[in-house]
């Protein structure tokens, strides 16, 4: 069944070229398909489309097909084109000629495109709660580790003092730049479409208000030009979100597999989070962490794959957007699955104390001796070159007393102020 068809036979070799995996990618559509489906039924018996009495069958038999879905029972059926037909054809089974009512007034180009935002919305909300628990665990991590010394680094050569406090707590605080990013994203997604049709509107008197206030949209998509526009501009956009998520987390996990290296040994991975080698015995690999960084710099890509799928087109609905979907859609499944294995590894990272003792770091308290200096009255670049002439003749002698104070150091990590900032930009998800 395709919703399109007239009555003329297609090539079986074109058909399978176009319809691609959307009855794969379908199925995560599915509840929200019925969701727009019972706002539209809603709708039609508003304007004197459908009586009372259609509209309360059609609602019935959708929230059937819901429960089914929910059942894992929901299926596409072999012949049928996408999800739109499968729930068509439901309706169609159960009801009749009344089944046949339902896509009055709308086009499959705006029933998509209002599941997607569903959709997205929705696994936005479950990102941003994943992501929660991810910053929990690392400012306690933070906090467990603020007076823990390590090095710090510039250009790969050892710079100055840090702590793994520090170290822990600025991966925290870059989680409330994604979330500002998740925050615009939802935005974005959040606004209804449905009633743009095939993006220039309808001659029945749609109810547009009504749909957004079923479906909970903040708003609308007002012009339905730009409502059938939005269509991977809004993909690109929560991309965007999702690189930038995954570019905290692929930080994240190059620093743990160069720091975890017998060359540093900063960390220590718990064992049930390694791997071994088939010929060396002594070998406990990070595989969870490097699989963590591919993956997520496998998100970053996103952005630029959404773009290139849909760069240049002209205004109006092409088929180059089902392509959307193949890389879009499985993108929250392993976002997701990225912040709960990061969670979880971090929290059971070790850390190793005493790593500046050794003399290889003596170097790294030098700007703490010119500022000692400067504090003893002497200008700053004079005791600059002071202390390089000291370095320089043998005479160096490093100062192991850290007294960083200032917010954000390393003697005031400032987590409580961070952990608030966070708080105050999840009150737009916990608001919702």
């Amino acid at each position: 069944m395709k919703l399109w068809q007239k009555g003329e036979e297609t090539n079986d070799f074109f058909e399978r070229f176009t319809i691609g995996k959307d009855r794969e990618l379908d199925l995560y559509l599915a509840p929200f398909d019925v969701i727009g489906s019972m706002a539209h039924a809603k709708m039609l018996g508003s304007i004197g489309i459908l009586t009372s009495d259609e509209v309360e069958k059609l609602v019935a038999a959708l929230g059937s097909i819901q429960k089914q879905i929910k059942d894992n029972q929901f299926i596409i059926e072999e012949g049928v084109e996408d999800v739109h037909s499968q729930i068509e054809k439901m309706l169609i089974a159960q009801l009749g000629e009344l089944g046949k009512k339902i896509h009055t007034g709308r086009s499959r180009n705006d029933q998509v495109l209002t599941a997607l935002k569903l959709f997205v919305r929705e696994e936005l909300q479950q990102i941003v709660h994943k992501m929660i628990f991810l910053f929990d665990v690392l400012i306690t991590q933070s906090e467990k580790t603020k007076s823990v010394l390590m090095p710090g680094y510039t250009h790969m050569q050892v710079a100055m003092p840090s702590s793994f406090g520090l170290w822990f707590g600025a991966h925290a605080e870059s989680l409330i730049d994604d979330l500002i990013m998740m925050k615009a994203a939802h935005q974005i997604a959040n606004k209804n479409p449905l009633g743009s049709a095939a993006g220039y509107g309808s001659s029945f008197p749609v109810d547009r208000d009504l749909t957004t206030q079923e479906m909970g949209f903040t708003g609308l998509d007002h012009n339905v030009v730009y409502a059938q526009m939005t269509r991977g501009k809004m993909e690109r956009s929560v991309s965007f979100a999702i690189s930038s998520l995954g570019a905290t987390l692929s930080k994240l996990a190059m620093d743990v597999c160069l720091y975890a290296g017998q060359n540093f040994g900063f960390f220590k991975v718990p064992v049930a989070f390694t791997t071994g080698s088939s010929i060396m015995p002594h070998k406990h690999n990070p595989d969870g962490f490097e699989l963590l960084r591919a993956k997520t710099n496998q998100l970053q890509a996103l952005p630029y794959e959404l773009t290139l799928i849909t760069n240049n087109l002209p205004t109006g609905y092409h088929r180059d957007f089902q392509q959307l979907k193949e890389h879009f859609i499985p993108a929250f499944g392993l976002l997701k699955d990225c912040l709960d294995i990061t969670a979880t590894m971090v929290e059971g990272l070790e850390v190793a104390p005493g790593i500046l003792k050794e003399e290889k770091y003596d170097l790294l308290f030098s700007v703490e001796l010119v500022n000692e200096l400067v504090q003893s009255g002497m200008p700053f670049r004079d005791a600059y070159r002071e202390v390089a002439e000291r370095i320089k003749n043998g005479t160096y002698e490093s100062i192991r007393q850290i007294k960083h104070t200032h917010v954000g150091s390393i003697g005031n990590l400032a987590n409580d102020r961070i952990k608030d900032k966070f708080m105050q930009e999840f009150a737009y998800f916990e608001n919702l």
